[in-house]
C-alpha cells in the first residue's frame, strides 16, 4: 500500500456453507468461516489482532469477536450495505501498513433466506423512515424501485436496451454452471430473463439477486508473516472508498455510481489501468449494478456498457470475465455479498477456481491482477480494491 511502510497481503480466504441452510446460525456460519480461512492461510490464530465485522449483533463486532475468542486490539465496524467489506479491508490494509494490527480477519455470515422461510423476518427490508428516508418511503419507492429507475434513466439517456442487461445475467449464469457451489447453475436465456415475473419495472426476478444463507472469510496480514503461510500471498495493491448519496434527489446522476470515485482512486494508488486487469468482481444485486460499474471504474465510456458487456465478454472464457463464480445473480447473495467478491478475486488469482470457471490467461496461467468493487444502498457507497500476485 502507498500509504503505509509495510506491504500487506490476503494470507486466507473462505466461504463457510452456503445456499439453503435451515438448520444454522449465522454465528455459526462466522465461525465456520473463520477457521476454514485461518486454516487456508496456515497461520496461528494467535497472530490476529485485528477485526471486523458487521451485520451481527447489538454490538458488532464486539459479540462476534467474543463468540470466536477474539480479543482484538483493532476493530472496524464500519456498516455501508455491500460496500461494507471492500470499505474495511481498505481500513484494514491501512492499519496493517502502518503497523497497528499485524493481522486482520474480516468475517460476515447471515441466514437471510432461512429467516424468512421460518418466519423471522419479513420479506421486505426496511431502512425506516427517518432522516432523509422520510421523504421516500411515504411514497412506496423500495429499495429495488430506486435501482429500477436509475436503470430506466440509464435506458433513457444513452439508449442502453433491456436486452442488453438481460445478456449480463445470462452470462452470469453461465459462470454459475461451473461452479458446484453456486445455487442455480441451469442455463438461461435472454428470452427467459425477460420473460420471468416483473418485479419494479423494468426488471423481472432473472435480473435480480438471488436470496440465499451463508457466509464467509478473508484474513489480511503484513508481509513477514507470508513465509510461513500456506498459499502464494495476494497483495492488496491499492484501495477506494466513497460515498454518493443517501436521498435519492440528491443524487445529481443517476448513470454514475460512488465507485467512479473509488475505483479512479484504487487505480492510482495501485499504479495499474483498468485495462490491465484481468478479472473483476462486482457487486450485482441487480444486471444495472454490474453494466454502470463496469462503465465506472473505466472498463469502458460511460454509456457504452451495454455494448461492452454483449457477446460473452463478462463469461469466464471473456476478454473482461466477471463475477466469476455467479455473483449474485446466480451463485450465492446472503445480504452484505462485498466479501465474497474478495473470495472470488484471491481464489482466480491463486488458480484455485474450477475447471471451467477459472480464467485462463496466456500459456494458461492465471490471472495476475484482479479488482473487487462493492456497491451498497441504492448506489449510495463503493469500496474498490485492485488486488495482485507475484
Amino acid at each position: 500500500m502507498t500509504r503505509g511502510t509495510r506491504k500487506v497481503a490476503v494470507a486466507g480466504v473462505a466461504l463457510s456453507d452456503c445456499g439453503r441452510l435451515d438448520a444454522v446460525t449465522p454465528y455459526a456460519l462466522h465461525a465456520q468461516a473463520a477457521r476454514r480461512a485461518v486454516h487456508d492461510a496456515g497461520l496461528d490464530r494467535s497472530l490476529i489482532d485485528g477485526f471486523a465485522s458487521a451485520g451481527l449483533g447489538t454490538l458488532a463486532p464486539v459479540e462476534v469477536a467474543e463468540y470466536l475468542g477474539l480479543r482484538p486490539r483493532w476493530v472496524d465496524s464500519t456498516s455501508v450495505g455491500g460496500a461494507t467489506w471492500e470499505v474495511m479491508a481498505a481500513h484494514a490494509a491501512d492499519a496493517i501498513a502502518q503497523g497497528h494490527a499485524n493481522a486482520v480477519l474480516l468475517v460476515y455470515g447471515s441466514t437471510a433466506r432461512a429467516d424468512i422461510k421460518a418466519g423471522r423476518r419479513t420479506s421486505d427490508l426496511s431502512f425506516g423512515a427517518r432522516g432523509p428516508a422520510q421523504f421516500e418511503v411515504p411514497y412506496g419507492h423500495t429499495l429495488i424501485a430506486k435501482y429500477a429507475m436509475a436503470a430506466r434513466r440509464h435506458m433513457h439517456q444513452y439508449g442502453t436496451t433491456i436486452e442488453q442487461l438481460a445478456d449480463i445475467a445470462v452470462q452470469t449464469r453461465a459462470n454459475a454452471a461451473h461452479n458446484p457451489h453456486a445455487l442455480h447453475r441451469d442455463p438461461i436465456t435472454v428470452d427467459d430473463v425477460l420473460g420471468s415475473r416483473m418485479i419494479a419495472d423494468p426488471f423481472t426476478a432473472l435480473h435480480c439477486c438471488i436470496r440465499s444463507d451463508g457466509g464467509c472469510a478473508v484474513l489480511l496480514a503484513s508481509e513477514e508473516y507470508t513465509a510461513d503461510a500456506a498459499k502464494s500471498p495476494v497483495w492488496v495493491l491499492g484501495s477506494g472508498t466513497a460515498v454518493s448519496h443517501a436521498a435519492m434527489s440528491q443524487w445529481e446522476d443517476f448513470t454514475v455510481g460512488p465507485a467512479a470515485v473509488a475505483g479512479r482512486l484504487a487505480f492510482e494508488r495501485a499504479g495499474v489501468h483498468p485495462h490491465e486487469i484481468e478479472v473483476a468482481e462486482l457487486y450485482d444485486a441487480f444486471t444495472y449494478m454490474t453494466l454502470v460499474t463496469l462503465e465506472d471504474l473505466g472498463f469502458c465510456a460511460k454509456g457504452e456498457g451495454g455494448a461492452f458487456a454483449a457477446g460473452g465478454r463478462l463469461t469466464t472464457g471473456g476478454e473482461l470475465p466477471v463475477n466469476t463464480d455467479g455473483g449474485g445473480l446466480s451463485a450465492c447473495h446472503p445480504g452484505m455479498r462485498g466479501l465474497f467478491l474478495l473470495v472470488e478475486a484471491v481464489r482466480q488469482l491463486r488458480g484455485e477456481a474450477e475447471e471451467g470457471r477459472q480464467v485462463r490467461r496466456a500459456g494458461g496461467r492465471p490471472p495476475r491482477l484482479a479488482v473487487a468493487s462493492g456497491t451498497g444502498g441504492w448506489f449510495c457507497s463503493a469500496g474498490t480494491l485492485v488486488l495482485g500476485r507475484d
